[in-house]
């Protein structure tokens, strides 16, 4: 009995060190290492609870309301999924903000606000909604699983974000929600356009970050044109060969396509080069040539796109380098060999890839 009370006192004990942990407070200044961006100044008074940026990644914009993509597609919570009819996919150096307005700001008048900036600057609002309007579950942040995907989700879910657990930036973006709003628009720069993205809602009444309650939040996307850094190294037919006599296979990062796309890029040519050298070289091997994705998107479009990438490298090696079809074998993979989490953008650029296997 003695030790049946000890033990409940330590449960009890760590429950209240984990609320008292966990509860959120007001800040006094931003996030360390967070900034503004330059293309969209904050809210007066409002502090960065939340940052990320990263120098390139693609981004998606919706510019329609989320609809049910269907009874069969559920996301990584277990979420019906929700789609836009209507989007666009960029690529950029994308910066993510999430801002604690002062007390008695309300969602619509920030938002307001930042469609002010957005056309001071000479930008264009391509598409706005509010709460029920704007598709999925209205009153979900980026947390929660079982239900209806929410607008948050479209952009980023709970365990992708940086931020430590029971922190005011995992708080401001966690905790549901209320009265939300939304718009996409586009700002002309001198290397093209930048996207914007701003979302912003009131925190529901959240037992561990209670300070936040009826407190407005603007989650704030920027994505900004920027070339890719072209960091990738041609892999050689002779480090092909070598990587392929012990391990049977060699992963390959120079080979390109379009999001979503099977078409492949000219960029692609060096690395294509190099893969119908390494079969010269051996005129008796035989590979199979196999395509990778991340886990964004469903699993069965994954798998056709993985295949159909494939299929592209073989038609281009038998048809541009007069490599044998019967030494090619096309196959796709998608999502189901992934070379490193899928929880962040470097991950999932690991995991999209194409792998040649020896067959022979």
């Amino acid at each position: 009995m003695l030790k049946q009370i000890a033990m409940l006192t330590v449960a009890i004990g760590l429950f209240g060190a984990t609320a008292a942990r966990a509860d959120a407070v007001i800040p006094t200044k931003d996030i360390a290492g967070a900034r503004d961006n330059a293309l969209l100044k904050r809210y007066d008074g409002s502090f960065i609870v939340s940052y990320e940026r990263l120098a390139f990644t693609d981004f998606k914009v919706p510019l329609s309301r989320l609809e049910k993509a269907g009874d069969d597609q559920r996301d990584r919570m277990n979420n019906q999924v929700f789609k836009p009819k209507k989007e666009i996919e960029i690529e950029g150096a994308r910066t993510r903000i999430a801002y604690l307005l002062p007390a008695g700001r309300s969602p619509l008048e920030v938002l307001r606000n930042y469609q002010d900036v957005v056309k001071e600057a000479g930008g264009e609002i391509l598409y706005t909604c509010k709460k029920e309007e704007c598709g999925g579950d209205p009153e979900r942040s980026s947390e929660g699983g079982g239900g209806e995907m929410s607008l948050m989700m479209y952009f980023v879910y709970a365990n992708q974000l940086k931020d430590a657990d029971f922190s005011n930036g995992k708080c401001a973006l966690t905790s549901h929600v209320d009265d939300q709003r939304f718009f996409a628009a586009k700002i002309p720069q001198g290397g093209g356009d930048a996207y914007v993205t701003v979302q912003t809602f009131q925190v529901e009444d959240n037992l561990y970050c209670k300070a936040f309650n009826e407190r407005t939040v603007a989650l704030v996307h920027i994505v900004e044109p920027k070339p890719r850094e072209q960091k990738m190294v041609v892999v050689k037919a002779e480090e092909m060969a070598r990587s392929i006599g012990t391990t049977g296979r060699v992963a390959l990062y120079g080979i390109f396509f379009d999001t979503d796309k099977a078409e492949l890029k000219p960029e692609s040519g060096l690395t294509l080069a190099e893969i119908a050298g390494l079969l010269k070289n051996d005129p008796k091997l035989a590979v199979l040539i196999v395509g990778h994705t991340d886990n964004q998107g469903a699993f069965d479009h994954n798998l056709d796109l993985s295949r159909r990438r494939a299929e592209a490298v073989v038609k281009v090696l038998a048809a541009n380098h007069g490599i044998d079809p019967k030494r090619l074998r096309a196959a796709g993979v998608g999502m189901m060999a992934p070379a490193a989490s899928n929880d962040a953008d470097d991950g999932r650029a690991r995991n999209r890839r194409v792998e040649v296997v020896k067959l022979n």
